[in-house]
């Protein structure tokens, strides 16, 4: 009979089921959490403290844990410990009440929706890597400062330390041309897009030009104000401002189109202001993710070339977190008092949050954090790539220069086809095809938006084995 390793704080047997140190521990792990002997969210002990337990170098311990944490079986979090992932892969059989393990070498089963194994879909950062400490001691030095005026109904603008900080940043970081009086803080993008849809309804507007790729929750944004949304051509320079005409306004993404990626080339830029002189459209410019870019250098906002007629739209959900709930128009001058009035005259978004990331941007703890978040997503583009050109050469990726996603080519006919392959590999990931407008008459693209920021660190290598599983060798 095999030898008993180890019993741990949950009470639990372990025997090895295979030759080797590592190997054995983790395959006893492994089938621990497979029978559901090791429940969700039990954490486990330190590798020091296992190694201790069975009498092996720590290393054996470490590795057997990144192993099923790149598996998807084991979660690890500095501060937390190591876990059972909440979403370990199943494969438990409810039937007659037993516990069917199935033999080695069986495809896993597709995982439930909402539930996969690896996330990778595009639009937001690495939540886990979000600078607790420091938005913490940011937190506590504006409370600490922060009048106690700054707990009243507050400026439906948003507080003036806010404002102020972001007309510095944006000035400096993006090339906005801004001041304070002329920034409104609004509850993220969608929150802006709301308000200035019901300005142009108001206005008495009726069309949007859009860009072919996008997000339909924009779309459905602006079709609940009464505005229909028009796509623009597209083409391999990006979205075409050719067919601007008498348009009443225009959502573009110039800085890093989403989802294809590019940026807008500068004669199509400038042609998109001249349309807004001549005709005294609004341009809306959803600078979603300017901060991040790798191989080239940063491109200004579209809305240096005109701040009359641009609104320039940015948010702290791709830098950050999108749970904060904080994003920002820099309006055109005139158009405060019309915003103001279809946001009802209240400030939507919590005072102490406002002062914490005014603090946060003042210390310079925001460029710090960006600058190292730059690096860390730069390091897995590279991964990414790497892996592609070894494993699936004929996947060509495009949109790599900037942000924290990008478009993965496809033979033709084969979008749908990956798409099942993922969601069988417990992967999250979407394909283009969702991101087209209905009415766009661009050529059919067949390919995968894979969002590389989005996976924690420890989940990385886990979910690039994952993606190169289902793409074409």
């Amino acid at each position: 009979m095999a030898k008993p390793w180890a019993t741990f704080g949950v009470d639990l047997h372990l025997e090895p089921t295979g030759g080797g140190l590592r190997r054995g521990l983790t395959d006893a792990l492994r089938e621990a959490v497979r029978t559901g002997r090791l429940a969700p969210g039990t954490r486990l002990p330190s590798s020091r403290a296992l190694a201790a337990d069975l009498g092996v170098a720590r290393n054996t311990v470490a590795d057997a844990y990144a192993d099923l944490v790149a598996e998807g079986w084991l979660t690890a979090r500095q501060g937390s410990g190591t876990r059972v992932a909440m979403g370990a892969p199943p494969t438990l059989s409810r039937q007659w009440g037993s516990t069917v393990v199935p033999p080695s070498g069986t495809p896993p089963r597709p995982r439930e929706p909402g539930r996969p194994t690896h996330n990778l879909v595009p639009g937001t950062p690495d939540l886990a890597s979000f600078p607790r400490a420091q938005w913490l001691k940011a937190a506590r030095r504006a409370l600490a400062t922060a009048p106690y005026q700054a707990l009243d109904y507050g400026d439906p603008r948003g507080r003036i330390e806010l404002r102020t900080a972001l007309a510095g940043y944006l000035s400096r970081a993006r090339g906005v041309r801004a001041d304070p009086e002329h920034i409104l803080v609004c509850a993220g993008l969608s929150h802006g897009l709301r308000l200035l849809g019901a300005v142009l309804r108001a206005r008495g507007a009726r069309t949007v030009a859009v860009e072919s790729y996008g997000l339909d929750v924009h779309w459905n944004l602006l079709a609940a104000a009464g505005l229909r949304t028009v796509p623009l051509p597209f083409d391999e320079r990006g979205t075409d401002p050719g067919e601007l005409t008498d348009q009443d306004a225009v959502l573009l993404t110039p800085a890093h189109q989403f989802p294809m990626g590019g940026t807008l080339h500068r004669h199509r830029r400038a042609a998109v202001v001249e349309w807004a002189r001549r005709t005294g459209g609004l341009v809306v410019e959803d600078d979603y993710d300017g901060e991040f870019r790798y191989d080239r250098q940063p491109v200004g906002a579209l809305q240096g070339l005109d701040p009359d007629h641009v609104v320039h739209a940015g948010t702290a959900s791709k830098s950050l977190a999108p749970g904060l709930r904080l994003g920002w128009l820099v309006l055109p001058p005139g158009l405060m008092e019309e915003v103001l009035a279809a946001k009802g005259g209240i400030d939507s978004c919590g005072s102490l949050d406002q002062l914490t990331l005014a603090e946060f941007l003042v210390s310079g703890a925001y460029d710090r954090h960006v600058r190292a978040a730059r690096l860390r997503y730069r390091r897995r583009r590279d991964a990414l790539v790497a892996e592609l050109a070894r494993r699936a050469p004929k996947v060509h990726a495009t949109g790599i220069a900037a942000g924290l996603h990008v478009v993965l080519r496809l033979p033709p006919g084969t979008e749908q086809s990956a798409l099942r392959a993922a969601a069988w590999q417990g992967l999250a990931v979407h394909g283009l095809h969702r991101y087209q407008h209905p009415e766009a008459t661009v050529e059919r693209r067949d390919a995968l938006v894979v969002g590389y920021g989005t996976p924690p660190d420890h989940a990385w290598s886990g979910a690039l084995e994952a993606l190169c599983a289902v793409l074409p060798e």
